[in-house]
């Protein structure tokens, strides 16, 4: 199982800077941004990588803890939510404002938790600011962490404290899960997708189908039981989500809740099974979800759930599939299953699939067949030449698995472009299979002896 990143929420009353703090902790503005309190009204997260910090930021609406109208209940709610699945709680202020009564009672509910807190006071954008903030101090903190996220000042300093806490956390859970951490240990699978999705009921259906349950693990300290059971004398653990154990939740419809969980069992797991309810399709927030496992280079199935209630209107399987990837092509390596969890139909075929993407994840090619192929993919499609001089690719070699990572010498890595790329990916999979992993490539400049340039990775 892989290391999980740890989850901060950023939690504070409306107007205080949350959003401007996640936008400069994961370096995009994805989260709307406006001086109208309350616009945050769901949860937005994301992977942070901040001056070399990295770990799944969640930014919340406003937490009131006396809630009047519907919407303010809700966003309350969500940041309850986030609180609850958090590693640690940035409880932002306003340096601008000063202390106000209903800072203090939040912090009160937060204190009640037990999450590690920490009392970021936002907006002290000059030095009289900073000074002032420590009125913060009656809310019987010991240490505040005045910063602008607006202009970038006194974040590296809070997050380097973070970041000792957390570690020392995932060193707990470490020690906690060193049994599930050798060699033979059970394939990890993350059931993700949407609420609405069916992500349940295929974990049931595989359960109940094959009847396998040996046993049940915890997982981290802070995760719910996960499922460990057995297919063709292989161990496999299904990673528990949102969807899976905490249905009441779910229910509410709280879209982006499923969002940080997806990104947590994501994290910990080897294989990703994307489940889509295949009524409704590949939406927005499916290929957001499809996103994140991609981009942590997890090995992944598709799974079309409630295939049994599809109008087929007369088109085949290979018609959908091609659909499916024309809206998911980033990730059209991975296998696509057509099933139904209600009536057991195909189900089979995920236990088998899991095992077969895994089998690709963890794969080696000898390096004499690896740089054989090589010359054949790069004589029939030369990589693009620099200023006339034609890019040479003298060898590579396979450093890592899970997933499979190839090193290529050259003498021009810069022009190793992601056109190049994907056609390299994709001779790769017809040459060597790979279905259902992501590959990673990096691309090093061959030393030569007139030059002592480092390798460069693209």
């Amino acid at each position: 199982m892989s290391n999980p990143l740890s989850v901060v929420a950023i939690v504070g009353r409306p107007n205080v800077g949350k959003s401007t703090l996640y936008n400069r902790l994961v370096g995009r503005r994805s989260a709307i941004v406006e001086k109208k309190p309350g616009v945050t009204r769901d949860r937005n997260s994301g992977i942070a990588k901040y001056h070399g910090y990295q770990f799944i930021a969640v930014d919340t609406g406003g937490f009131e803890p006396v809630a009047e109208s519907s919407l303010i209940k809700q966003m309350a709610q969500q940041a309850r939510l986030a609180v609850e699945e958090a590693d640690c709680v940035l409880f932002v202020v306003n340096a601008q404002e000063g202390w106000t009564p209903a800072d203090g009672e939040i912090y009160r509910n937060l204190v009640e938790t037990g999450t590690p807190l920490y009392v970021v006071v936002n907006k002290a954008d000059n030095p009289r600011l900073e000074e002032e903030s420590f009125e913060f101090h009656r809310l019987g903190v010991e240490k505040i962490y005045p910063v602008s996220a607006e202009h970038n000042r006194g974040i590296d300093g809070m997050l380097e404290e973070v970041d000792q806490r957390i570690s020392l956390r995932v060193a707990a859970d470490e020690d906690e899960n060193q049994e599930l951490e050798r060699s033979d240990a059970p394939v990890a699978v993350a059931v993700i997708g949407k609420p609405n999705a069916g992500k349940s009921s295929i974990v049931n259906a595989l359960l109940r189908k094959e009847r396998m349950i040996v046993d049940a693990v915890s997982g981290t300290t802070r995760d719910p039981v996960d499922s460990l059971c057995n297919y063709n004398g292989q161990d496999i653990i299904l990673v528990d989500t949102a969807g899976i154990r905490r249905r009441g939740k779910v229910s509410q419809k709280i879209e982006t809740f499923s969002i940080v969980s997806a990104l947590k069992s994501i994290e910990r797991a080897d294989v990703t099974l994307l489940i889509i309810d295949a009524e409704e399709g590949v939406t927005e927030q499916v290929t957001k979800i499809a996103g994140y496992a991609n981009e942590r280079k997890k090995s992944l199935v598709i799974v079309m759930n409630k295939w049994d209630l599809v109008k087929k209107d007369g088109r085949t399987q290979k018609e959908f599939k091609e659909e499916i990837y024309d809206s998911l092509g980033f990730i059209n390596f991975a296998p696509i299953l057509f099933v139904s969890a209600k009536t057991g139909q195909r189900v089979p075929q995920i236990f088998e699939n899991i095992l077969k993407v895994h089998e690709q994840y963890v794969r080696r090619i000898q390096t004499s067949d690896l740089n054989t192929i090589l010359q054949l993919i790069v004589n029939q499609h030369p990589p693009p030449s620099k200023s006339g001089r034609p890019t040479k690719i003298f060898y590579g070699n396979q450093v890592s698995v899970a997933p499979p990572t190839f090193v290529f010498m050259t003498n021009n890595p810069e022009k190793t472009n992601f056109a190049y790329e994907r056609y390299m990916a994709n001779q790769f999979r017809y040459h060597f299979g790979f279905e259902g992993t992501p590959l990673n490539f990096i691309w090093r400049k061959k030393k030569s002896t007139h030059s002592k340039k480092s390798g460069k990775r693209s």
